[in-house]
C-alpha cells in the first residue's frame, strides 16, 4: 500500500520522505535582478518565499546562472543533492520543462527618454530608421530575441547597437537602460520585467511603452509560468492551486517591480 501512494507524491513529498522533511527547491540565478539573486531581492524571491509558505516548507535554492545549460545544470542535474524542483519564470511554450498555468504576461517595450518630443509606439515607426536602437543579442541569429528579427525584416540593422544578454561585471543587467538614460542610445527595446524595474531607478524619467506586434510579425508578448520536472504533474497541480489562492499576492509583487502586465487574453500574441 505505501508503494502504491509513493507513485503519487510530488517531488517535494519525495523530499520529506529522503531527506525527513520538505523543501520547496527552487533553481534560480544568483545575480540577476529584478529576477533573482542569492540576496533574495528578486520578484522570483519574493514568489517563491510566498509558495513556499503556502506549502508549509523550508525555501531552499540551487544556484545556477541563466544560460545555457541552466535547466541541465539544476532540474536534470544527475546527483540529487544538486537538484531543484521549480523554475519560476518560464514561458508557457518552454519545452525544457512542464510549465504551470501562466501567473503572469508581460511584453518587450520601447525605452525612451520622457519630455524629448520621442513618441514610438510601434516598430514601424519611421523616426526609428534614424535612431540608435538598443537591444539585447545572443550572438547566434536564429536565436536573438524577436526584436532584433523584426527591426532587420523591416531593414533596421546599421543603427543597432547590441548589448549582451549575459550578465557580467562590465555588463550588469542594467546596463541597456543605462544607455538610454545617459544617452549613448536613443531608445532600447527591452523585456519588460526587466525593462520596467530599471527605468524607475534612473535618475532620467524614462518612457516605458509596450511594442505591439504586427499581423505577421514574432510575438512580443509572452504568458510565464513556473516550471516542473517533466512528468511530475502532482507537483504540477499542487503549484496551480497555490496560484490561485496567491493571485492577489503575486500580482501586487509584480507591480511593486514594476512588471508591466497584459491581461493573459490581449496584449499580444
Amino acid at each position: 500500500m505505501r508503494a502504491r501512494k509513493l507513485l503519487f507524491l510530488s517531488s517535494l513529498q519525495m523530499a520529506a520522505v529522503s531527506l525527513g522533511e520538505p523543501q520547496f527547491r527552487v533553481c534560480a540565478d544568483p545575480e540577476n535582478l529584478p529576477f533573482s539573486n542569492q540576496k533574495l531581492e528578486g520578484f522570483e524571491n519574493k514568489i517563491a518565499e510566498l509558495l513556499a509558505k503556502d506549502f508549509n516548507a523550508p525555501l531552499s535554492y540551487v544556484w545556477w546562472g541563466q544560460r545555457r545549460g541552466f535547466i541541465r545544470n539544476t532540474m536534470n542535474a544527475s546527483l540529487k543533492e544538486q537538484r531543484c524542483d521549480v523554475v519560476m519564470s518560464v514561458p508557457t511554450g518552454y519545452d525544457l520543462v512542464q510549465p504551470t498555468k501562466p501567473y503572469y504576461r508581460s511584453t518587450y517595450v520601447f525605452v525612451y527618454p520622457k519630455g524629448k518630443g520621442l513618441d514610438i509606439q510601434s516598430l514601424d515607426d519611421p523616426a526609428l530608421k534614424k535612431m540608435k536602437i538598443g537591444v539585447h543579442l545572443l550572438g547566434d541569429d536564429y536565436t536573438n530575441p524577436p526584436p532584433v528579427h523584426e527591426l532587420s525584416k523591416r531593414g533596421i540593422v546599421d543603427n543597432v547597437v547590441g548589448f549582451d544578454t549575459f550578465y557580467s561585471a562590465k555588463n550588469p543587467p542594467s546596463s541597456i537602460i543605462d544607455a538610454v538614460a545617459n544617452g549613448k542610445v536613443d531608445v532600447a527595446i527591452v523585456w519588460g520585467p526587466a525593462a520596467g524595474y530599471f527605468a524607475a531607478r534612473e535618475r532620467v524619467p524614462l518612457e516605458v511603452v509596450p511594442v505591439p506586434s504586427g499581423k505577421t510579425d514574432l510575438p512580443f508578448a509572452f504568458d510565464m509560468a513556473l516550471g516542473v520536472r517533466k512528468g511530475d504533474e502532482a507537483l504540477k497541480t499542487q503549484l496551480e492551486q497555490v496560484l490561485d489562492r496567491k493571485q492577489v499576492e503575486i500580482r501586487k509583487i509584480l507591480k511593486d517591480f514594476g512588471v508591466p502586465l497584459l491581461d493573459s487574453k490581449t496584449g499580444g500574441k
